[in-house]
């Protein structure tokens, strides 16, 4: 990456993100780890808090507001979902930690398949955590933290809700936090923001995939 122009700010990157998400779809739920697809496409994966808003930002970086179920109630996410992205990749939205209006055994369950998705996923680029702006990291975000940089498993921080926010508090929510995701070995070192519903900083979110996937080592052809 240049050491003057991020990925995420790069105009030749923001084009070419923007044409790889104009082509979208679902394509299944997995409740094991045996149901994964066993083909070669790279993979991103998004994870955060229940109630993060996973599902609203893959619906605003693929410009289609039904793709991903959006729901306020919280832990509606229960399987790793699975949306093919321009036949380049795939799309990987995660079960969200934290409250869910479920049974603790069923919690348990679909927690325990992330955690294996994450251990042995060897085609997953990086992932994204979201982190919702107005509250910034939780006991519950440090934690997958830990468990990320136990896992070795390259991800970076994306703070959602941005819009929630006026200036000041941007700059200081984004001035507190960099210090602190600098003490944890995996996490990449800036900090993108979004707002699904202003569609800020989603160009941005698309350029650095687009970035990802062409330097990927098992990217298909073009």
């Amino acid at each position: 990456m240049s050491s003057t122009l991020r990925w995420a700010d790069d105009p030749k990157w923001q084009v070419a993100g923007k044409k790889l998400f104009s082509r979208s779809s679902f394509v299944r739920s997995c409740v094991d780890v045996k149901d994964l697809p066993v083909n070669s496409l790279p993979e991103i994966a998004f994870a955060g808090r229940s109630n993060v808003g996973k599902s609203s930002i893959i619906n605003a970086l693929t410009n289609n507001k039904t793709l991903a179920r959006v729901s306020a109630m919280p832990g509606r996410t229960q399987q790793l979902n699975y949306f093919q992205i321009a036949d380049q990749f795939y799309l990987v939205d995660m079960p969200g930690y934290g409250y869910a209006q479920a049974g603790r055994r069923e919690v348990m369950g679909w927690q325990n398949l992330m955690k294996d998705y994450l251990r042995g996923r060897h085609c997953l680029l990086r992932l994204f955590l979201l982190i919702d702006s107005r509250h910034g990291l939780k006991k519950l975000d440090e934690d997958f933290m830990k468990f990320l940089d136990s896992a070795a498993l390259s991800y970076q921080i994306v703070l959602t809700k941005i819009d929630k926010l006026n200036i000041g508090e941007q700059k200081a929510i984004q001035e507190k936090m960099a210090p602190e995701i600098a003490s944890y070995q995996a996490a990449h070192p800036e900090i993108l923001t979004t707002s699904a519903s202003d569609n800020i900083g989603i160009q941005s979110l698309q350029a650095e995939i687009a970035a990802l996937i062409a330097r990927s080592p098992t990217k298909p052809g073009y």
